[in-house]
């Protein structure tokens, strides 16, 4: 199939055909929920940029995947990839959230709690980075959806707290086809350039298995190797 560039910018590709998601989409009416719902209705509204249904059910299944009880989150917003990951690792796991507005742990805290998903929640407000650099211990996931300029770091520091075995992953690396087109517009001067910056460092890396999932605006996970 090939990549289809965006009407209103042709310099930005679409990764995967919206026909092709569609369909994916109509294939998802199992994990409807009342919150999942509500918190889309609010992304749209405030033009909020969660990774949205598809992608996160494609977390709820790598996270079970390789069992997950002990998730990282860098950058969570208002805990809409949180909801899968908690779902994922079951009453017994714990997901760390980050996020330096507080208003969005509040959000989180509303929305988690009617899913009865909070008790698996440790919600901390502040800068991502910071609060991995105090936190002891290696994770199942860490999973990487900060400011982009910050990808490089982000994933320098998570690469030695990930167990053999366990996953990195991270959201837009694919920055809306921009990695993959010779004229490109920023959204942030230096965003495209730090994310491609990132995913050559995993491919590159060999401890690690790595993959992009081309849906919606591109997954990149990477699997520690156990030997």
């Amino acid at each position: 199939m090939a990549d289809m560039q965006s009407p209103n910018n042709p310099s930005v590709l679409i990764p995967v055909n919206p026909a092709i998601e569609k369909y994916m989409r109509t294939l998802t009416s199992q994990t409807d929920h009342p919150v999942l719902t509500q918190m889309e209705t609010l992304a749209e509204e405030k033009s909020f940029p969660i990774v949205g249904r598809l992608v996160g059910i494609f977390l709820e299944t790598l996270a079970k995947t390789v069992n997950a009880k002990r998730v990282f989150e860098f950058g969570s917003g208002y805990g809409y990839s949180a909801y899968w990951f908690a779902k994922a690792v079951r009453a017994d796991g714990q997901v760390i959230c980050t996020d330096g507005d507080p208003a969005n742990k509040e959000k989180a805290k509303h929305y988690l709690e009617f899913a009865d998903l909070w008790d698996r929640i440790d919600f901390q407000s502040g800068i991502a980075q910071e609060v991995f650099a105090r936190t002891d211990g290696q994770f199942d996931i860490c999973y990487n959806d900060v400011d982009k300029n910050e990808y490089p770091e982000v994933w320098q520091m998570a690469k030695n707290r990930i167990r053999p075995g366990g996953l990195y992953i991270a959201d837009n690396v694919l920055w809306h086809g921009r990695v993959a087109v010779e004229n490109y517009v920023d959204v942030f001067i230096g965003w495209t350039e730090a994310i491609m910056e990132h995913n050559q460092l995993i491919f590159n890396d060999p401890e690690f298995d790595a993959f992009i999932n081309p849906t919606r605006d591109g997954v990149i996970v990477a699997r520690k190797k156990t030997s």
